[in-house]
């Protein structure tokens, strides 16, 4: 990372993009508070930037053959290759959003914009910055957030559009978010991830946290804490098929929208088996990790032996994991709480794997 002359860290440099200069001039402002911001219009995107960005912003109109094929064209040189690039939709219509894929596009963002939720998605999709920590352990945080936030971004933005998510999306993330837990901390991971701003993203990113650091703490062999990884990462893919205003829902949940929120591990299981490639375990994780040995749980009502030890693990973080974010109804309940309620589930969990997960939740 470069520094200034004054030795301060360099702040993240961006480049907003636009056909629209009559209406940038508010994202402009907004981008300005998380970096440096030059704003050209598309047509002068150079082939090669003076300057190294961040990330590139890009403001055109996607329904514009002509605008859509310019913007093609200058990205697709080698200079932007490995650049994250945001695309701000007009509206939340299924075209424009399928266009922005189609472009690269790393994250996107709507009009009207909300300024805090268009600074929390640069400060994901373009880590480095003002606030990235040079150390290693800091670089390798950064990368590990980066990684797992492009996985999710294809799971709830890309695959309800019919843009497949394959085994090897999954794949590419998973040694820089092993990295990340074991080079920081699963406390600086969880500090991080927990500023995002959407709560199915964030409860991901917190139940990947706790696997992870889970199957280091039991010592298990590298291929073996990948193998959680991927499956704490995907086990929610079912909720890209939810409404979104039941998932963020502020309130309590009624009976029919409760209903429709336990479709998520059937729908998830029938996406990733459309699509082929992804291992059973996974699956089995996908569709099952909210099962309880006492046939309680759903969809199958699975019981004792039927439910794979990957799938009680899991289960285990993704409660703890539920218990300790802030949700719009309720504030966070503490670690050692939250360890108590589960304690006090019985023979719903697996008493044994809980109790060797107690130095993870109790010391994170």
């Amino acid at each position: 990372m470069t520094t200034l002359t004054t030795g301060s860290p360099a702040r993240r440099r961006l480049l907003l993009a636009s056909d629209r200069s009559d209406q940038s001039g508010e994202l402009a402002a907004i981008l300005q508070r998380a970096g440096e911001v030059e704003t050209i219009p598309t047509s002068d995107i150079p082939e090669v930037p003076a300057n190294k960005f961040a990330g590139i912003v890009v403001d055109i109109n996607l329904r514009s053959a002509e605008s859509v094929q310019r913007v093609r064209d200058k990205l697709r040189g080698e200079a932007y290759r490995s650049v994250p690039r945001l695309f701000v939709l007009a509206d939340a219509l299924h075209h424009g959003s399928m266009q922005a894929w189609a472009l690269g596009a790393t994250d996107t963002i709507s009009r009207p914009f909300d300024a805090q939720s268009i600074l929390q998605r640069i400060r994901s999709a373009f880590p480095d910055g003002d606030v990235y920590d040079a150390t290693a352990s800091g670089k390798a945080l950064n990368r590990g957030i980066a990684a797992a936030h492009a996985v999710l971004v294809k799971i709830f933005d890309r695959l309800p559009t019919g843009i497949p998510l394959a085994f090897s999306d999954v794949l590419e993330a998973e040694n820089q978010i092993l990295k990340a837990i074991k080079r920081s901390s699963l406390r600086e991971w969880l500090t991080a991830v927990g500023r995002h701003h959407t709560h199915s993203y964030r409860h991901c990113l917190f139940v990947t946290g706790f696997a992870v650091a889970f199957a280091q703490h039991l010592g298990m062999r590298e291929d073996d804490q990948r193998r959680l990884a991927r499956a704490a990462l995907l086990h929610d893919v079912g909720k890209a098929f939810i409404p979104v205003e039941i998932l963020d829902k502020p309130g309590k949940l009624t009976d029919e929208e409760m209903g429709q929120i336990r479709q998520h591990p059937r729908l998830g299981y029938e996406a990733l088996m459309k699509q082929g490639g992804f291992p059973p375990e996974m699956l089995d994780v996908v569709l099952h990790h909210h099962e309880l040995l006492d046939g309680s749980g759903y969809p199958d009502g699975l019981r004792g032996d039927q439910i794979s030890d990957i799938v009680r693990l899991t289960t285990i973080v993704d409660i703890h994991a539920a218990l300790v974010e802030n949700r719009a109804y309720r504030l966070p309940f503490t670690h050692a709480k939250a360890f108590a309620i589960m304690e006090e589930m019985g023979d719903k969990l697996d008493q044994h794997l809980l109790q060797a997960f107690r130095p993870v939740a109790m010391g994170y």
